[in-house]
């Protein structure tokens, strides 16, 4: 018998990663390439020349992976999640009236 030698998988609990994209970025690349897909075909079904809707599409497509690949190395796996989450947190909390205190003021008493 021979003896086989098999690999270790040293990748546990670690995200997924595909040519330098992190996890949910490759998802999005896959989603913009099915969408460029569509498009040329709904440009190609309408009637204009195959060289225009493939210049077309190659700069597009030139300029989603570059995108994706630019977010990817900025944010990383969870910073995006992060920056949109930010933005919806507001600057500041104006009151005008003290109603509200005085609701919450009625409400123990009871």
């Amino acid at each position: 018998m021979s003896n086989s030698v098999y690999k270790i998988n040293k990748g546990i609990n670690q995200s997924i990663e595909f040519k330098g994209l992190k996890a949910q970025y490759i998802w999005y690349l896959g989603g913009g390439v099915v969408g460029l897909l569509i498009l040329y075909s709904v440009m190609y079904i309408i009637g204009l020349p195959t060289v225009v809707c493939l210049i077309l599409i190659g700069g597009c497509g030139t300029l989603l992976v570059m995108k994706i690949y630019k977010m990817s190395h900025k944010y990383g796996e969870h910073g995006l999640m992060k920056a949109l989450a930010r933005k919806q947190v507001p600057k500041v909390v104006k009151c005008n009236s003290r109603n509200v205190f005085q609701a919450f003021g009625k409400e123990r008493k009871k």
